[in-house]
Protein backbone atom coordinates (compact mmCIF):
# COMPACT_ATOMS: atom_id res chain seq x y z
CA UNK A 1 0.00 0.00 0.00
CA UNK A 2 1.55 3.59 -1.16
CA UNK A 3 0.83 6.94 0.45
CA UNK A 4 -0.90 7.36 -2.88
CA UNK A 5 -3.82 5.01 -1.21
CA UNK A 6 -3.47 6.76 2.12
CA UNK A 7 -4.49 10.05 0.26
CA UNK A 8 -6.92 7.89 -1.90
CA UNK A 9 -8.73 6.27 1.21
CA UNK A 10 -8.85 9.52 3.16
CA UNK A 11 -10.24 12.06 0.42
CA UNK A 12 -12.94 9.44 -0.25
CA UNK A 13 -13.75 8.92 3.26
CA UNK A 14 -14.08 12.61 3.33
CA UNK A 15 -16.22 13.08 0.49
CA UNK A 16 -18.53 10.00 1.20
CA UNK A 17 -20.29 12.41 3.36
CA UNK A 18 -20.52 15.19 1.52
CA UNK A 19 -20.65 14.30 -2.00
CA UNK A 20 -21.50 10.40 -2.28
CA UNK A 21 -21.96 9.95 -5.78
CA UNK A 22 -18.71 11.61 -6.76
CA UNK A 23 -16.36 10.75 -3.67
CA UNK A 24 -14.76 7.86 -5.63
CA UNK A 25 -14.31 10.35 -9.11
CA UNK A 26 -12.60 13.34 -6.88
CA UNK A 27 -10.27 10.81 -4.97
CA UNK A 28 -8.90 9.60 -8.16
CA UNK A 29 -8.32 13.14 -9.61
CA UNK A 30 -6.48 14.38 -6.87
CA UNK A 31 -4.22 10.92 -7.02
CA UNK A 32 -3.94 11.62 -10.49
CA UNK A 33 -3.09 15.61 -10.26
CA UNK A 34 -0.80 14.66 -7.34
CA UNK A 35 1.35 12.57 -9.35
CA UNK A 36 1.25 14.02 -12.15
CA UNK A 37 2.41 16.84 -10.41
CA UNK A 38 5.38 15.00 -8.41
CA UNK A 39 6.07 14.01 -12.22
CA UNK A 40 6.50 17.55 -13.51
CA UNK A 41 8.71 18.65 -10.61
CA UNK A 42 11.15 15.74 -11.08
CA UNK A 43 10.92 16.40 -14.84
CA UNK A 44 11.96 20.37 -14.39
CA UNK A 45 14.74 19.02 -12.01
CA UNK A 46 16.44 16.84 -14.50
CA UNK A 47 16.10 19.55 -17.22
CA UNK A 48 17.69 21.98 -14.99
CA UNK A 49 20.35 19.69 -14.00
CA UNK A 50 20.93 18.40 -17.48
CA UNK A 51 21.22 22.01 -18.45
CA UNK A 52 23.75 23.02 -15.97
CA UNK A 53 25.87 20.03 -16.98
CA UNK A 54 25.60 20.73 -20.74
CA UNK A 55 23.93 17.77 -21.52
CA UNK A 56 21.61 17.94 -24.35
CA UNK A 57 19.38 14.44 -23.94
CA UNK A 58 15.94 15.62 -25.64
CA UNK A 59 14.57 18.96 -27.11
CA UNK A 60 12.06 20.67 -25.12
CA UNK A 61 8.93 19.89 -27.41
CA UNK A 62 10.07 16.22 -27.21
CA UNK A 63 9.76 16.74 -23.57
CA UNK A 64 6.72 18.14 -23.14
CA UNK A 65 5.15 15.44 -25.42
CA UNK A 66 6.98 12.87 -22.84
CA UNK A 67 5.41 14.66 -19.79
CA UNK A 68 1.58 14.60 -21.87
CA UNK A 69 1.93 10.59 -22.44
CA UNK A 70 3.00 10.26 -19.26
CA UNK A 71 0.12 12.23 -17.74
CA UNK A 72 -2.32 9.90 -19.54
CA UNK A 73 -0.64 6.87 -18.69
CA UNK A 74 -0.83 7.99 -14.88
CA UNK A 75 -4.83 8.76 -15.50
CA UNK A 76 -5.32 5.53 -17.00
CA UNK A 77 -3.21 3.33 -14.51
CA UNK A 78 -5.30 5.55 -11.74
CA UNK A 79 -8.64 4.89 -13.05
CA UNK A 80 -7.94 1.22 -13.47
CA UNK A 81 -6.72 0.55 -10.53
CA UNK A 82 -8.94 2.86 -8.44
CA UNK A 83 -12.42 1.96 -9.76
CA UNK A 84 -12.39 -1.76 -9.96
CA UNK A 85 -11.51 -4.92 -8.20
CA UNK A 86 -8.14 -3.52 -6.44
CA UNK A 87 -9.77 -0.46 -4.83
CA UNK A 88 -12.35 -3.07 -2.75
CA UNK A 89 -8.99 -5.04 -1.85
CA UNK A 90 -6.97 -1.75 -0.78
CA UNK A 91 -10.18 -0.91 1.18
CA UNK A 92 -9.93 -4.33 3.10
CA UNK A 93 -6.10 -3.88 3.72
CA UNK A 94 -6.58 -0.23 4.95
CA UNK A 95 -9.38 -2.28 6.82
CA UNK A 96 -7.16 -4.07 8.60
CA UNK A 97 -4.24 -1.14 9.04
CA UNK A 98 -4.10 1.46 11.95
CA UNK A 99 -6.41 4.62 10.50
CA UNK A 100 -4.04 7.45 9.12
CA UNK A 101 -5.91 10.51 8.90
CA UNK A 102 -4.74 13.48 6.93
CA UNK A 103 -6.33 16.82 6.99
CA UNK A 104 -8.28 17.69 3.99
CA UNK A 105 -6.89 21.37 3.81
CA UNK A 106 -3.13 19.72 4.03
CA UNK A 107 -3.93 17.39 1.53
CA UNK A 108 -5.55 19.52 -1.26
CA UNK A 109 -2.52 22.04 -0.97
CA UNK A 110 0.14 19.16 -1.25
CA UNK A 111 -0.52 19.80 -5.21
CA UNK A 112 -0.51 23.45 -4.83
CA UNK A 113 3.00 23.92 -3.00
CA UNK A 114 4.47 21.24 -5.52
CA UNK A 115 3.16 23.47 -7.97
CA UNK A 116 5.10 26.69 -6.75
CA UNK A 117 8.13 24.51 -6.53
CA UNK A 118 7.85 23.57 -10.43
CA UNK A 119 7.72 27.49 -11.03
CA UNK A 120 10.47 28.33 -8.75
CA UNK A 121 12.54 25.45 -10.60
CA UNK A 122 10.80 26.65 -14.47
CA UNK A 123 12.11 30.54 -13.54
CA UNK A 124 15.71 29.03 -13.02
CA UNK A 125 15.94 27.77 -16.34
Amino acid sequence: MTIFDIFFFNLVQYYKTKKRKNAIKIATFYVSFLQCCLLLLLGVFFARFFKQMHVDVMSASKGWILFILSVLVVFFKNWMQYSGRKRNLLHVKMLKRKKQTYNIWVLWLLPFIILGLIYTLFQAI
